[in-house]
């Protein structure tokens, strides 16, 4: 694969741009994660001229339309912050991101859960940065999250998960669409999707089994917003096991009825949450690689990231 370019926010990598001239290094995000992404830094309110250090800002108003207005002197800065955001996203544009890691709780920045305070100074609802809202409405189909959300081991997953399956359809649409392309992509994640949600792989399903009565640009139009919608809904325990148990049953001819009997064991213990994910599936892995199932072998499901990342270690 090409590198995975994600946008970040710039106090995520370590660099001093917030208003009192700090950082907020994320270790795991520039040390780990960042091993296999190539990182496009974005600081709103520094590139949108503001400088450092600067008066600190919250927003301030309606949820819906919150405007963007320093702390102490009350100066509106929501057009500057807006003019630029326009401007940069289209920019992003061109880099052919495939996702984005915001800084939590910013006025600019915040993906959600940013206080808005009303006009007399009492804190009200929460809603999202200025730029951020501006992204995630420009940008409704790339994965997003913010840094405080990275640290919960299962939206971690995830989100990278969806980061690396956004990285193969870009993959897959950087060639000539064609029915087959989108089916053969399709076969590929089908137990991913049925492990976050087994309605929208029944209809994917139905989308791409109609070739000569769907244009491929259309079925190609159709399918990403459905997938990511899927992928977005949590892969629970009862979802994972029932995958693992489908695809146990492609051994069932070649495994005795102990090793049938340890196996669904193993599974058993993964709904009861006494292992993590990881051994059940290492274990249908092994099965795949022992007896030679291509099929299984081209599913993302058992190998949607790189095993270094160790995600699949904590759910």
């Amino acid at each position: 694969m090409e590198s995975i370019r994600l946008g970040v926010s710039a106090c995520l990598l370590g660099e001093s741009v917030r208003y009192d001239g700090s950082h907020r290094f994320d270790r795991y995000l520039v040390e780990t994660l960042g091993r296999f992404v190539e990182w496009v830094p974005v600081c709103p309110e520094v590139e949108a001229g503001l400088g450092v250090p600067r008066e600190a800002m919250r927003l301030v108003g309606e949820r819906e339309a919150p405007r963007l207005v320093t702390g102490r002197t009350g100066i509106d800065q929501t057009s500057r912050m807006k003019r630029w955001a326009r401007k940069r996203i289209r920019q992003l544009g061109e880099e052919e991101l495939c996702g984005f890691i915001f800084k939590s709780r910013s006025p600019s920045s915040g993906m959600e859960r940013v206080r808005i305070y009303t006009a007399g100074g009492e804190p009200g609802p929460y809603g999202s940065g200025i730029f951020a809202r501006a992204f995630m409405d420009a940008c409704p189909l790339i994965p997003v999250e913010d840094e405080e959300r990275m640290r919960e081991p299962a939206l971690r997953e995830n989100f990278i998960e969806r980061v690396f399956t956004f990285n193969r359809w870009r993959a897959l649409t950087s060639r000539r669409a064609s029915a087959a392309g989108l089916a053969g992509f399709h076969s590929d994640h089908k137990y991913l999707l049925m492990a976050h949600s087994p309605s929208h792989l029944k209809r994917l399903g139905q989308l791409v089994a109609n070739p000569q009565k769907v244009k491929p640009s259309v079925m190609y139009a159709s399918y990403l917003p459905l997938m990511m919608e899927g992928l977005r809904l949590k892969a629970t325990v009862p979802k994972n096991a029932n995958v693992l148990e489908h695809l146990l049953g492609y051994f069932k001819k070649q495994l005795s009825p102990e090793e049938k009997q340890e196996a669904l064991g193993l599974i058993g213990r993964y709904r009861q949450g006494l292992v993590p994910l990881v051994s059940p599936v290492t274990l249908v892995r092994h099965l795949v690689r022992r007896y030679d199932e291509p099929y299984l072998s081209r599913q993302v499901y058992l190998n949607p990231h790189p095993a270094e990342l160790m995600l699949k270690n904590h759910v």
